[in-house]
């Protein structure tokens, strides 16, 4: 089969949102009560809802909230982030309300192949490199953070760190073929080839 439409992630790079706190699942980046739309459109706006808000709705204190990191693309988290529920309502929140990679101490293994699905890259490192980031962010809320996928490396503030990406994550991102549905549908013809050869398939049209 060949490559599919999705772009290559090799590298990302913007500001970065450190959120911390071990185990945060995914009904706490996005609250069930979300879930019930038609289309994923306008979930960003309800991440971190219910950590971000009372139940009078008046604000928190949530790095969500805080207006050093609105605009911030790259989450640092620590460790079992996004554990829980396999609910791909999470990493597709956070990636309406602007994040495009995430470096922590460990993901839920269902979580981070949400994330993959939509191109988000999640690499880890270890509990005191995650700390310190996170630390840096938070007195540099304007300054750049760059993550090399292919590299397997993160870099700010002259600061080289080594991270891990999952073998199969980093080769789907650097080789452009993480998007499984349109690589599917820009292999039609071998999809239905294959189909028309299984004897349990039977294909209308």
């Amino acid at each position: 089969m060949s490559e599919g439409p999705a772009e290559p992630v090799t590298d990302v790079r913007g500001t970065g949102i450190p959120v911390r706190g071990n185990d945060i699942d995914t009904d706490q980046i996005i609250p069930a009560r979300f879930m019930k739309v038609v289309s994923f459109d306008g979930l960003g706006q309800f991440a971190f809802f219910d950590q971000r808000f009372d139940d009078e709705d008046n604000q928190k204190e949530h790095p969500f909230n805080d207006e050093r990191f609105q605009g911030a693309s790259i989450l640092v988290v620590n460790a079992n982030f996004g554990c829980g529920s396999s609910r791909e309502h999470a990493p597709q929140a956070l990636m309406r309300w602007g994040i495009d990679a995430i470096v922590g101490e460990s993901f839920a293994e269902i979580f981070a192949g949400n994330c993959l699905a939509l191109g988000i890259p999640t690499v880890t490192t270890d509990e005191d490199t995650v700390r310190t980031l996170q630390d840096w962010i938070d007195d540099n809320p304007d300054a750049s953070i760059d993550v090399d996928i292919a590299a397997e490396r993160v870099s700010y503030d002259g600061t080289e760190i080594e991270v891990t990406v999952d073998e199969s994550q980093r080769r789907a991102l650097v080789d452009g073929v993480w998007d499984t549905t349109a690589l599917m549908r820009s292999n039609a013809g071998t999809v239905r080839e294959v189909a028309e050869s299984l004897p349990y398939i039977e294909l209308e049209g």
